[in-house]
């Protein structure tokens, strides 16, 4: 798989070190709410290991939660029709919803998302985005925590993938653009 990567954008390192500051920084801004509950919601798959790593960095009580939404498929490009494929189990009626994502792209996605889970009344809702890719048409999302800001390439790897590959790999990437033009 490294041989598919182009080059590497945030090593092993640096994304250990920046999720350790986010989690910090989580910390320190929810411990005075940390009694009302504190859910963390991870967007599967690709949030699973960001989300993961970055629970381990909160020194706070959190419930963990996934939902499952689709906008890719297979392909490079988000398809703009956004399902969603497993909803939380968890009631977020008046609690603090964190929502770890692992890459801001397009925003269609999290546009959608965070409307559908404001729609059920938290306490107040956030984003904590490992990658926020510098696109001109980006919709309009305000991320609390935001880790790197990415160039517009298709990166994988800390989660990321292309066609269910590459999510493995310790650091973020550029694939080569031949595997997946």
């Amino acid at each position: 798989m490294n041989e598919d990567v182009s080059r590497v954008i945030f090593s092993e390192q640096e994304l250990a070190d920046r999720v350790a500051e986010m989690g910090a920084a989580i910390t320190r801004d929810y411990a005075p709410v940390a009694d009302e509950g504190i859910v963390m919601v991870s967007v599967l798959r690709g949030a699973a290991i960001f989300m993961a790593d970055l629970a381990r960095a909160i020194e706070l009580p959190i419930e963990m939660d996934y939902m499952a939404v689709s906008s890719y498929g297979n392909g490079a490009k988000s398809s703009g029709v956004v399902r969603i494929l497993k909803d939380l189990s968890s009631e977020i009626t008046g609690r603090h919803v964190i929502i770890a994502e692992d890459i801001l792209d397009s925003g269609l996605t999290l546009q959608y998302l965070m409307k559908n889970l404001q729609s059920r009344k938290p306490a107040s809702l956030e984003v904590a985005t490992l990658l926020r890719k510098k696109t001109r048409a980006q919709a309009d999302i305000r991320c609390r925590y935001t880790g790197f800001e990415c160039p517009d390439e298709f990166i994988v790897g800390y989660g990321l993938d292309y066609a269910e590959r590459y999510r493995n790999l310790p650091y973020i990437g550029v694939l080569k653009p031949e595997l997946y033009q």
